[in-house]
Parts: structure tokens; sequence; C-alpha cells
């Protein structure tokens, strides 16, 4: 079986409608009408549930007073990245889960879409709200310009530091630029998130600089009074069978940047199409491929619906994208001819009687002209250098509350720590780490 691999599958026009954004903007009066629903709790669950505790009451009666570039500032203050996670942050398992509107008669407020109508009047009508103290005299080196690293670098450049962040990519935001779903983050909103943070000066962003090819933290921590380390994920997960590199068989994440890279138009895609994984990173790529004018795009996941870690949202996104989301099943072998991948092979599985998952021996063929892997990712610690390798926990840099790590002077968060892999928790843990940074520059180690 040849595969039917080429970009243009659907006209230009209808690929910009199946790109629009998926939240779309609020009106001034709809945002005022669901600020009003708001009942503005004096001990809000909705702050509670926020891991950066922003003022979510606050923000919200400000815009309904007619405060908007209030409101904005409310929720900067708390999250720099607050504009992207109005956007991506799972609300629905975070503020809006727990919003005491959210019952079985009535829906909880919109808290995401008022915050992304706060944030974005605020970027549409420019300036700069926040302001840096006088100079500290300090300089401190960040590795990463993600959300952790750009969270940490802002709040250090509001307390008179001077950063000097490291990115190893050609354009900085990380995530938020390479990661995410292009439906997600329309008219280049990463890119305007970043312009927006670096304009309070005493930032430095040096791309195309990689830890391990071009310094060393050793060479960081000699040369800069305290290091801040935000990698993130910087490897994706293998199947570790035959042919998951032949032609035709991709990596979900590398596919994900080319498609947030590059025309739209240009984008080759299969008609038939397997995802396997059930991840959000999964559902991102099955419903781009899909939004492309793939004709059947199925995503297999080896345990049920329940067990993804896509969340519910998500997997509705999915679904009423057209595809087709499979359960049960694990990869067991890529199918190939001379010319690439034609299919996968899955076995059935299931849970034994100690809840272990189990394969059942039964197996059954998907045709496909292009195969994405999308198993998860995980922080490689290569490089680090051996003899000035922070302790490490389960694959991740081990941190305290104040995310230090056991090397004197070195810091990190986001991804390449334990915890939840979200935007919102990355931001926090940059945050976190710039006050404690700041401590430690302002009053000593033993205070840090």
């Amino acid at each position: 079986m040849s595969r039917d691999v080429k970009a243009g599958r659907l006209s230009p026009e209808k690929i910009a409608q199946n790109y629009a954004d998926l939240h779309p903007l609020l009106s001034g009066h709809e945002a005022a009408v669901e600020s009003a629903r708001c009942l503005f709790c004096f001990d809000a669950p909705c702050t509670e549930a926020c891991p950066t505790g922003i003022d979510i009451p606050g923000f919200i009666r400000k815009i309904n007073s007619g405060n908007v570039r209030g409101a904005a500032v409310t929720i900067l203050d708390s999250n720099i990245m607050g504009a992207t996670c109005a956007n991506v942050c799972p609300v629905e398992e975070l503020c809006e889960q727990v919003c005491v509107k959210n019952t079985a008669e009535h829906r909880p407020v919109s808290i995401g879409r008022l915050q992304r109508y706060a944030t974005d009047h605020l970027f549409e009508i420019g300036g700069q709200p926040f302001e840096r103290a006088e100079p500290s005299g300090k300089r401190v080196a960040v590795v990463g310009a993600g959300p952790a690293g750009l969270s940490c670098a802002h709040r250090l450049a509001m307390r008179g530091h001077e950063v000097v962040v490291f990115e190893a990519r050609e354009k900085s935001g990380g995530l938020n630029e390479y990661g995410l779903a292009a439906y997600k983050m329309t008219d280049d909103r990463a890119a305007r998130e970043v312009e927006f943070i670096l304009g309070i000066g005493g930032i430095e962003v040096r791309n195309r600089k990689a830890l391990g090819v071009d310094f060393s933290l050793k060479e960081l921590r000699r040369e800069y009074d305290a290091v801040f380390i935000g990698m993130g994920h910087n490897a994706v997960n293998h199947l570790d069978m035959d042919h998951e590199d032949d032609p035709g068989a991709h990596n979900a994440v590398d596919k994900i940047a080319a498609i947030r890279q590059q025309d739209l138009n240009d984008i080759p895609v299969g008609r038939r199409v397997v995802v396997i994984g059930g991840g959000n990173t999964a559902i991102d790529i099955a419903v781009q491929i899909k939004k492309l004018g793939a004709e059947f795009v199925t995503m297999v996941y080896r345990r049920g619906f329940a067990e993804m870690g896509a969340t519910d949202f998500e997997q509705e996104v999915a679904q009423t994208n057209g595809v087709l989301l499979k359960t049960w099943a694990t990869p067991e072998r890529i199918l190939v001819d001379d010319e690439g991948v034609t299919g996968v092979r899955f076995e059935y599985t299931q849970n034994d009687d100690r809840g272990h998952l189990v394969g059942t021996g039964e197996t059954f063929d998907l045709p496909a002209d292009q195969v994405f892997k999308a198993i998860g990712q995980h922080f490689d610690e290569n490089p680090l250098e051996a003899d000035d390798c922070p302790d490490m926990d389960r694959g991740r840099i081990l941190v305290d509350e104040n995310r230090r790590t056991s090397l004197d002077g070195v810091w990190a968060g986001g991804d390449c720590v334990a915890g939840a892999d979200l935007t919102v928790v990355a931001v926090q843990d940059g945050k976190l780490a710039a006050e404690s940074i700041h401590r430690y520059l302002t009053d000593g180690a033993a205070h840090g």
C-alpha cells in the first residue's frame, strides 16, 4: 500500500476557518454580563485552586466596574503569563471546577474567558504596568526562555537584578511558542507575550545558546550570582520498537512545533492517520491533522477514557472535530513497506484482577499513511555535567519549596522538576524561585 501524504487537502480559506480561535474573545457586553454572575466570594475557592494564586474575584470585580486594565494588572501581578494561561489552562479542573456557581443547575463563571478578555485588552492598549526597582548590581542566569524561565526573569527584573536568559531555540516562549496547538494560540499571542515580559527591561535573551553545548552549568555558576534552570521537558519518549523512525512515523512534539512555525497550507498530511497516546499532546496533533484535511484520524490509548492524561474538555474537542478515540489497545508493531509506514498493529488490553494492564493476545491492524507518537516527554539530564549536577528524583531535578536545588546558588522549576506539567505551574515555579533568589542575593544564602 503506497502512502497518501500531501499538503493542500483543504482550501486556504477552509484551513483558516478550521484554525480560528478555539475560544473566541468576549465582547464588552458579554464580559459585563459574565462578570456580573460572579458572587465575589471572600474566601474564594477559585483563588485557592489557582496555582499562581490570582485574586480571581478581584479581577472579575474590576471588569464588572469597567476597570479592565486594572483587572489585567491584578492577573499579571500573580501570573505574568496570564494571557497564555487564559487560553490553555485546564480551568475546568482548577478554578472553574470549584466555582460556587458550578452546580447541577448552573455553569461556573467563565473565569478563563474573562481572564483573556482583560489581558488581551491590556496588550491592545499597550504600556508596561510594572516597574523595575533600583539596580542591585547582581546578575542572574536563566536557562530556558519558556514559562518558568520567563516568569523567573521578569520577577527578578522587577526586583532590580540583571538577567541573562539562555534559550536553545531560535524563538523564546518555550512550550507556548512551540508546543501548543495553533488554534489555541492564534495571532502570535506567544510572541506578543514575550515582548511584553521583556518590556520591563533588565532582561537579555540569548537565543540559540544551549546548555551542554555552548556553555556549562559550572561556567554559569562561576560568572553569575545565581542560576535558574527552566529547561522543561527536553526529550521525548520512544516506543522502542522497529520502524518507529521510518518515513511516515513522526514525533508528535516536533510536528506540533512545525505546524506552529510553518504556513498551514504547506503542511503535508495523510488521508489515514494514527496517533498513539492519550495526553493533551496526542489531542493537539490529532485535532490539528484533522483540521488540515486528514480523512480518518484515530487516536489510540492503552487504557480507558478515565485514565487518559487529556482532560475531559480536550477529549470533547477531539471528538467534536471528528477524531476517533479508541481505548484499551497498545501498539505491538509498526507496519511498513518499501515506501515507509503503512499502519500499526495493536494488541487489545485489559486490567487483570490486580488492576495491572495486560495484553489479551488479540490484535488488530489500523492502516495509516502517517503515524504520530505522543507517548510523553521527559527531562534529559545529559546537558548537566556529572560533577556539577543537582540531585535528581525519578528523572527530574530535586528542589525544595522555594525551588532551590542541592547546588548552592542554583534553582530550578517547570517541567524539569517534579509536579504537574502545566504552564501555570511552571509560571508559579519561576515566580517562587525568583523571590527566593532575591532573598539569597540581598540577605544571604541562609535566608534563601
